[in-house]
């Protein structure tokens, strides 16, 4: 449920139904807007059948949120959520690039990408410290020391970093060394884990389950929001289908709608959603075109002795092309994106 106080509501009126909802014992989400103020009810609210907002100075209507998922839902609030970084906005009108390997390998090689992306105009690094493989006896990633050179690299070139966080263990290890914490495909339904996430003041990228509806992707997202942090970011990195051609199957689809159902942002991983690198110019561009607020790419200078992905990853020229192919489409819907070609 939630409650919208008019333009003419001070902090007093506000205050007022807001200490006698938490006196019922409900929990309560505020949301300010230019004109409006919105307060978001969280818990029972079957008790508030005969509450008499109307009788509080400032309330201008009552609403029940019907979704199962409440904060994220586009029915608690209109405006779309941005995340502003340092020097970028993610959900604003330039899209956000994230790029870097699937994993951080060694010092030269972090610091060799990082110092390319920095040269392109990129701002978000990413790359892997802890590496949740299929496989045992597949590279699990360097760990601490992988986090301790991403953030190295990340501040000898001005860039945010962004790695993922497997368990409730590293949650304070990772932010101690990132500016984004995500939480990938297999984790997405770990609720331990994501409430831990929304305790921290940090935002979280949230990719969505192998096999999960945008449903339980959006609920997820409920999980660290209800807990406090309202900064997630939604991913889409493909689902698990018949097909095996590609590595996952890019859901196209769930972009518009989740902007339909959501006012979360949206950035889309055409890397691991194909798993072919040949694919991965083509389908960021319709993620681009379908409305996505920005792509998260696995970039390596020399993809073929990768440790992790290479078949999926783009090297430095490959890269460069996709940007120049993608500006004039971003353009021409109305967004923008910004890069160096020196």
């Amino acid at each position: 449920m939630i409650v919208v106080m008019n333009g003419r509501a001070d902090q007093t009126d506000i205050e007022k139904i807001i200490n006698e909802l938490k006196r019922r014992g409900l929990d309560i989400n505020i949301s300010r807007g230019d004109k409006r103020t919105v307060i978001g009810i969280i818990g029972d609210t079957s008790t508030l059948e005969s509450f008499p907002f109307y009788a509080y100075s400032g309330v201008e209507k009552v609403l029940r949120v019907l979704k199962p998922y409440k904060l994220a839902s586009r029915e608690f609030t209109d405006q779309r959520t941005s995340i502003r970084l340092k020097n970028i906005t993610i959900g604003g009108k330039e899209l956000t690039m994230v790029a870097g390997p699937c994993a951080i390998e060694n010092e030269e090689q972090i610091f060799e990408i990082a110092g390319e992306l920095s040269r392109l105009g990129v701002k978000v690094l990413r790359g892997g410290a802890f590496k949740p493989r299929t496989s045992p006896y597949s590279f699990q990633g360097l760990g601490k020391e992988g986090l301790k050179l991403m953030s190295k690299a990340a501040k000898a070139f001005n860039l945010l970093t962004i790695t993922e966080v497997m368990s409730v263990k590293q949650v304070d290890l990772v932010a101690e060394y990132a500016d984004i914490l995500q939480v990938g495909t297999r984790n997405m339904q770990n609720f331990i884990l994501l409430k831990e996430l929304g305790r921290i003041k940090k935002p979280v990228m949230l990719k969505r389950g192998m096999s999960a509806t945008l449903e339980e992707l959006l609920l997820s997202a409920e999980h660290i929001m209800s807990q406090g942090n309202r900064e997630v970011i939604l991913c889409e990195r493909g689902i698990r289908t018949f097909e095996n051609y590609t590595r996952n199957t890019l859901d196209i689809s769930a972009i518009p709608a989740l902007k339909e159902l959501s006012h979360l942002p949206v950035i889309v991983d055409p890397s691991h959603g194909t798993g072919r690198w040949r694919l991965v110019n083509p389908m960021s561009k319709s993620a681009i075109v379908a409305g996505a607020d920005g792509l998260i790419i696995e970039v390596h200078p020399h993809p073929k002795s990768s440790l992790s992905d290479g078949a999926q990853t783009l090297n430095f020229d490959t890269f460069l092309q996709l940007l120049k192919e993608i500006k004039p489409i971003a353009n021409a819907i109305g967004r923008e994106i910004n890069f160096t070609d020196k």
